[in-house]
């Protein structure tokens, strides 16, 4: 008997494996040529951190070797691009950006697909006929810090859907659910039909739930749509924007909310479903 998998049937070690790999065939492994004078001082950092923690805080053998448990099973769930980019991440993406006179820009997180259907504006991202969720029109324009407006940069989307899962990490979802890159037109104006996405945990099954659990956290994400804007000769902009009134907006689990990425949505004058503009604004790639 053949059984079909809903996106219910989602577990932390499927889509945790499958994060792996997507960064392992992303072709950012490629900058681990990092001098060795590099390695040396930012290890040496970290684990003189994680010793003045031990000393101060008298760590167990139980204790270090609960660690060690927990280690080795982030990685037989495939996890570590979760935990990363879950705790780790929104401090490196701060660090890179710092100097940034566009748009703000927050984490990419472990979702991320390349190669998404390309549409021409005005478009509406691929979805099921029954997709759940409150329909969203997402427009605006892309341009540059000078205000110059950028012909067909491409904003690329991606996002869960209305119960909190991501296409191909989640079995039964079609491949490009709710995923897409838009090209802007002349003006650099885009418009995009989707649905409004709708908060979530991060998988609580694995390991990163384990420590979920073991900490007294919770693991909820707010709602957000992903993007990527991009245009020849400027910088890639990586954001995520959120929706306002949602509770998780001061606590979210990857502390990557920003209050220049929150949206607010209002109701079409058509009764169709919500709509927002939000404009991006690019930085020229550094000489």
């Amino acid at each position: 008997m053949t059984t079909h998998l809903s996106e219910f049937d989602a577990k932390a070690a499927e889509s945790g494996n499958a994060a792996t790999e997507r960064f392992r065939d992303s072709g950012k492994t490629a900058a681990l040529a990092v001098p060795k004078e590099r390695v040396s001082l930012l290890a040496n950092e970290v684990l003189g951190a994680v010793y003045d923690a031990i000393r101060k805080h008298k760590v167990t053998y139980d204790e270090f070797n609960a660690l060690k448990a927990w280690l080795i099973g982030v990685g037989e769930d495939g996890e570590w691009p979760l935990f990363l980019d879950v705790w780790v991440e929104h401090v490196v993406e701060e660090v890179a950006t710092e100097d940034r006179e566009g748009n703000k820009g927050t984490i990419e997180g472990p979702y991320y697909v390349p190669g998404s259907p390309q549409l021409d504006t005005p478009a509406t991202l691929p979805m099921r006929e029954d997709e759940g969720g409150t329909p969203l029109l997402f427009q605006g324009q892309v341009r540059a810090v000078d205000g110059t407006p950028l012909p067909g940069a491409h904003v690329e989307i991606w996002h869960a859907d209305d119960n909190g899962f991501y296409s191909q990490f989640a079995p039964g979802l079609p491949e490009w659910n709710l995923r897409g890159t838009v090209v802007a037109d002349a003006a650099g104006n885009f418009a995009l039909n989707t649905v409004q996405p709708a908060p979530y945990q991060i998988p609580t099954d694995g390991a990163c739930g384990k420590l979920i659990a073991a900490a007294g956290w919770h693991a909820w994400r707010p709602a957000h749509l992903h993007l990527k804007v991009s245009a020849p000769g400027y910088q890639l902009l990586t954001a995520q924007l959120y929706f306002d009134g949602d509770q998780h907006l001061s606590d979210d689990i990857a502390s990557a909310v920003k209050p220049e990425l929150v949206l607010s949505p209002a109701e079409r004058p058509d009764g169709t479903g919500n709509e927002v503009a939000y404009d991006f604004v690019l930085d020229a790639e550094r000489v």
